[in-house]
């Protein structure tokens, strides 16, 4: 009876063992010496196995442990390992990109940024800040003045806040401060553009009546040109381009943004200029941000026919996870801001404006209304290349025929349509909510826009209509993966903040950042935190096919980490815009630092 008991005791903690050994947690490896340890904080892992955690290690560039305390973390600490206590703080997946435009980040950053400006003092503070780090003869451009005139940013949108658009500068307010570096800055709507003086002169527009050329009382040039024009052309003609040094500067500043904000991949719409700026950075040891290159849609033949297809990096055609080329983008229609996204019904404020179509980067005249077919060859020859699509759409029927479009691909050649995006689907019908999770289609969101957008939304398309908009909730219920993306840094109407604190507080209240609406624009399509921080990462790394190795803290994956001060889960929703991020890791190496203001 006693040999019995001892058997059955022996197979119980040989069970109990394997059954230990099954269990999520880092106290049976402790042989390998850790790089870098992370302990005492707050750790939402988006791992279901495991959700929470204190503390993990890493060994060059991934995770060796996932720890549920800061002993069985502190065995892997080693005579070289950098160990830092978080002190509390929220620790997540490495947060991804899905939507930027990398290099018009770093030029509204270096050069001169006008949106909010809409009278003489903060034109002039903006234009002296950036003649401070440009080199004498360097132009200035950009611009985009009185973007948030007529309505401030955090407005609503109701129409008794509506303003008038009505400051516009001079090239007095400014000549001062420019005697060497000519300006040709544009109007929101690039309809007018002010030139100061040593730009009229590299025109030889100075003292001319040339046709587009606004002249003040006295007879002589405001500095106001329209476009298009005589006098814009001449201007355009004079523009001297960037040095490439500044270009890699604004690149510089850019990622410097990025990782600020605790951002450890874009998702990019590619330029090729802007890739060989990428190559060379990554070359120097200074791209400090992983990027998914996503091309336009019209270059699948030059792509294929060079050797490329999706995962490969632009140089070395070799498997790469900082730098490689992703899926191909595409166009269906414009977008809301200028009227040109596509419905089924007019525009309310237009009534003979349905929106317009596009296939890619320009307005197409091969691309009549109704007809997809060329829309259909240039997926398919992705398709053959070894890419997916991802195809951008706003308006109502922009989103239908993309799913159509996406049906018929997926009944043609059996492909799973696995990573192919609609991106944005900004406003959708009831009918089409459904249809993302039968096609396997990911929804590509920007719920920055909520916040930004509803200043005029309901002016453009109704109350009614805006209901589908930013429908989040009713995306999740009908099964669509969601993934988001900032759309860093806008349109020429909107700057579109990149910090992930941003998108987080709009998916959850649907306010603007002043916090209006009280309720949230349309609070019953809110979602979780849980659920944003999850459309922030897992499902981010699963839109380029990475899931299995990102997107979630776990043994064996990558060492991408973003570090927040506070608790995303555990405050309350109004201090979302509190939160700054205090660490960012990548691929093992800790790329910022706040506590030591680095790098």
């Amino acid at each position: 009876m006693i040999n019995k008991l001892n058997s059955l005791s022996f197979f119980a903690l040989v069970f109990l063992g394997i059954g230990l050994l099954g269990q999520p947690g880092c106290s049976r490896r402790t042989s390998v010496p850790a790089d870098l340890v992370l302990l005492n904080g707050t750790i939402y892992t988006v791992n279901e196995a495991m959700p929470s955690a204190t503390s993990l290690a890493v060994r060059g560039n991934k995770i060796i442990a996932v720890c549920r305390n800061d002993r069985e973390a502190r065995k892997y600490i080693g005579q070289e390992a950098r160990v830092i206590d978080l002190e509390g703080k929220f620790v997540l997946p490495g947060i991804i990109d899905a939507h930027v435009h990398f290099n018009r980040a770093g030029a509204l950053i270096n050069d001169a940024n006008l949106m909010m400006v809409s009278d003489e003092a903060r034109l002039r503070k903006e234009i002296e800040r950036v003649v401070a780090i440009l080199d004498e003869g360097e132009w200035i451009t950009e611009g985009l003045w009185g973007a948030y005139e007529q309505w401030d940013l955090g407005d609503t949108g109701k129409f008794s806040q509506k303003k008038t658009v009505s400051w516009r500068p001079n090239r007095s307010m400014v000549d001062d401060l420019t005697p060497d570096n000519p300006c040709f800055l544009c109007r929101f709507d690039r309809k007018e553009w002010l030139a100061n003086s040593p730009a009229l002169k590299a025109a030889e527009l100075e003292g001319q009546k040339t046709q587009g050329l606004e002249l003040g009382p006295d007879g002589r040039p405001t500095g106001i040109v329209f476009y298009p024009s005589a006098a814009f052309d001449a201007l355009a003609k004079a523009v001297r381009p960037k040095s490439h040094r500044r270009l890699l500067d604004e690149n510089r500043a850019a990622l410097k943004a990025l990782r600020e904000a605790g951002i450890v991949e874009i998702h990019d719409i590619e330029t090729p200029d802007q890739t060989a700026r990428f190559i060379e950075l990554q070359d120097r040891g200074e791209l400090t941000c992983r990027v998914w290159l996503r091309p336009d849609l019209s270059r699948a033949d030059e792509l294929k026919a060079n050797g490329f297809t999706m995962g490969l990096h632009p140089k070395t055609k070799q498997k790469d996870l900082w730098l490689r080329y992703g899926a191909l983008k595409g166009y269906i229609d414009g977008i809301m801001g200028t009227h040109g996204a596509l419905f089924f019904e007019p525009y309310e404020d237009q009534p003979q404006n349905y929106g317009h179509w596009r296939h890619h980067t320009s307005d197409d005249p091969e691309l009549k209304v109704g007809n997809m077919e060329k829309m259909h060859r240039l997926i398919k020859s992705g398709l053959e290349a070894g890419f997916v699509a991802n195809v951008h759409a706003i308006g109502d029927r922009g989103v239908a025929e993309m799913l159509n479009l996406y049906e018929r691909l997926r009944k043609e050649t059996g492909a799973e349509l696995k990573g192919f995006r609609v991106i944005h689907a900004q406003v959708i019908r009831p009918q089409d909510f459904p249809r993302f999770k039968a096609l396997n289609v990911i929804a590509e969101v920007n719920p920055y826009h909520i916040s930004d957008d509803m200043r005029w939304m309901e002016e453009r398309i109704g109350r009614e209509r805006c209901r589908g908009a930013y429908a989040f909730r009713s995306l999740l219920d009908n099964g669509a993966i969601l993934s988001f993306g900032s759309d860093w840094p806008g349109t020429t109407a909107a700057y579109y903040h990149m910090h992930p604190k941003y998108l987080i507080y709009a998916a959850v209240t649907r306010k603007t950042i002043k916090g209006t609406p009280e309720e949230g624009w349309f609070p019953e399509e809110k979602i979780s935190i849980e659920q944003a921080i999850r459309a922030y990462t897992l499902n981010n790394a699963l839109a380029c096919f990475e899931d299995d190795i990102r997107g979630s803290l776990q043994e064996g994956n990558l060492a991408d980490i973003t570090v927040f001060d506070r608790n995303l889960m555990a405050i309350p929703q109004e201090d979302i815009l509190k939160t700054e991020v205090v660490y960012t890791i990548i691929d093992g190496k800790v790329v910022f630092d706040k506590k030591h203001h680095l790098p």
